[in-house]
């Protein structure tokens, strides 16, 4: 068996003892964003998983939209990232 050589590691271990692959990220033809895929690429960002740069070039995100998603989990968790919450997260 042979492993594509990537860039950084190929696991990382999150704060709650759960282990984030690159296999864990979504399909690079993904388009419809539900929270819990948004959650995995900030958190594969923020511990170093997978660079930004290639995120947004992967998935064809801008820097603003990046920027939302992380901003969301870091005031309100994974709850500020559901479309249906937005509104009442953001007047706060």
């Amino acid at each position: 068996m042979y492993l594509k050589k990537v860039d950084g590691p190929r696991a990382v271990t999150l704060p709650d003892g759960t282990i984030l692959t690159r296999a864990d990220l979504p399909p690079k033809e993904t388009r419809r964003w539900v929270a819990s895929r948004k959650a995995t690429l900030v958190h594969a960002v923020a511990y170093g998983l997978i660079p930004r740069s290639e995120v947004l070039e992967r998935y064809d995100l801008s820097e603003e939209e990046f920027d939302l998603w992380s901003e969301a989990i870091q005031k309100h968790g994974i709850a500020g990232l559901k479309v249906t919450a937005i509104q009442k997260y953001r007047q706060l």
